[in-house]
């Protein structure tokens, strides 16, 4: 079972944004720091999008690469797979997921639908109504 990522798509105002940053791009890649310390773990694992306290979709991960200054760069496939979404609260940086705990993906052709905010998925799911 792989090891995944999750990350604020820090500065998208909405789904399209985070579409827009994958669109006709061969390769994406963010920098970050450090490396992750379960790097071995994480081969085979996604990158998970959290958009307004939801993870919202998922980016095959593809490699990490130290650059000269010492940072790295997390590299990923240049395709985003929308996913069941899942209340997330917000977090700096970057934070492990279990495979158990991964939303599934969306099923070929079916619709995320008007997906609640994140906050309020969050109170629903707490009280048993979603």
């Amino acid at each position: 079972m792989p090891l995944h990522l999750t990350k604020i798509a820090f500065g998208a105002k909405d789904f399209g944004d985070i579409e827009g940053w994958f669109a006709n791009r061969p390769r994406v890649s963010l920098s970050t720091r450090y490396c992750p310390k379960r790097v071995e773990e994480l081969e085979g694992g996604s990158l998970y999008w959290i958009h307004e306290h939801a993870i919202v979709a998922r980016s095959p991960i593809t490699g990490f690469e130290q650059m000269e200054s010492g940072r790295w760069w997390i590299h990923l496939a240049p395709q985003l797979i929308r996913v069941d979404p899942r209340p997330r609260r917000a977090h700096q940086g970057w934070r492990y997921l279990k495979d158990d705990d991964a939303p599934a993906d969306l099923a070929e052709g079916a619709d995320a639908g008007d997906v609640l905010p994140g906050k309020l998925l969050g109170k629903l799911t707490k009280l048993g109504l979603v």
